[in-house]
């Protein structure tokens, strides 16, 4: 009886230290988003959620500041530092505010990209955009043209925040194929900080202090919603449109007001998807995310990365009334 009770002692303990190496072995990927609370952003973390799931043994934390701060992300990065996590994927607030916590967490053996809104070189190892920045540029342009008469007409910009990465590479991209739509004429650039009520209010001060301005161009979820509803509150649709970069889950309305004729957006459950496993592969040593390198990145195939770690997932695809309403069942 003594020699049992001593074998299942054993077997319990080795139970146990196998459980806890388990445990050990899992790995923890941090998916930082600029703000909680945004649409795009719990989006993406479900196809994150099915990236950890497909790899198995990963647990995705998604987190971010409650508000579009750099400040905001930074605590989180230091908590993500403290808890010992494999990987963090950021969204930056600011491209440069976040670098000293994220080579911080490099130097304790962390893998940092950045996606979405991207983090200068020194403070990640590679930059996944959700689409080539030209191509988004030119398709927001589009976008505008197509609201209008001709093509022709005044519009405005209502953006994020003013140190946004993404929406500010856009941006630029914008200004630079202008000249290709030569009816375009670009009036002024708004923010709204990616908070509705301030996108509100940022649109209905382009509503009434530019009216000459025909068309919004929000390149952010929460800027061309909140820029839909001060259209449709104004009483000014068929008189300006919105456009721009949104969910189909919050656009359907402005499509059936009449606020937006077409927006587009990428898939973001897929960005989040390509970001986990990208962060996955790195963390597993798998890949070192070197310019002209491929990534597995599960049923998105294989991600390039290009010069200056730089990688695209897919082109923006557009959304409009003979769609929208499958779409918006689904993000």
């Amino acid at each position: 009886m003594k020699l049992t009770k001593i074998l299942l002692a054993g077997a319990a303990i080795a139970l146990a230290t196998m459980g806890s190496a388990a445990q050990a072995a899992d790995m923890k990927i941090a998916l930082v988003v600029k703000s909680l609370g945004i649409g795009f952003f719990e989006a993406a973390n479900k196809g994150a959620q099915e990236a950890a799931k497909e790899l198995g043994g990963v647990e995705v934390i998604y987190t971010g500041p409650t508000s579009t701060t750099a400040e905001g992300q930074i605590e989180v990065i230091n908590s993500l530092i403290a808890q010992g996590v494999d990987a963090i994927a950021i969204s930056a607030n600011d491209p440069d505010a976040v670098v000293p916590a994220l080579k911080k967490a490099m130097d304790r053996g962390i893998k940092v990209i950045s996606w979405d809104s991207g983090v200068a070189p020194e403070g990640r190892i590679m930059h996944l955009n959700p689409s080539s920045n030209a191509l988004i540029g030119k398709m927001c342009l589009q976008l505008a043209a197509n609201h209008l008469p001709d093509g022709k007409g005044d519009f405005a910009i209502l953006s994020a925040t003013t140190t946004s990465t993404n929406q500010n590479i856009w941006i630029e991209e914008m200004k630079a194929q202008l000249k290709d739509f030569p009816g375009l004429n670009l009036v002024t650039t708004v923010y709204g900080d990616d908070l509705a009520d301030k996108s509100y209010r940022e649109a209905n001060g382009l509503l009434t202090s530019q009216t000459n301005v025909k068309v919004i161009v929000a390149p952010t979820t929460v800027g061309v919603l909140a820029a839909s509803q001060a259209v449709k509150d104004a009483g000014k649709i068929g008189d300006v449109y919105v456009t721009g970069l949104g969910l189909p889950s919050e656009m359907a309305g402005a499509i059936q007001s009449g606020a937006t004729k077409e927006f587009a957006i990428w898939n973001p459950i897929d960005l989040g998807y390509s970001a986990t496993q990208i962060a996955y592969r790195l963390a597993k040593g798998e890949t070192d995310a070197a310019p002209g390198s491929e990534i597995e990145a599960g049923r998105m195939g294989k991600i390039k990365v290009g010069d200056g770690g730089e990688a695209a997932m897919a082109d923006p695809f557009v959304y409009d009334a003979s769609n929208i309403e499958e779409f918006s069942k689904i993000f």
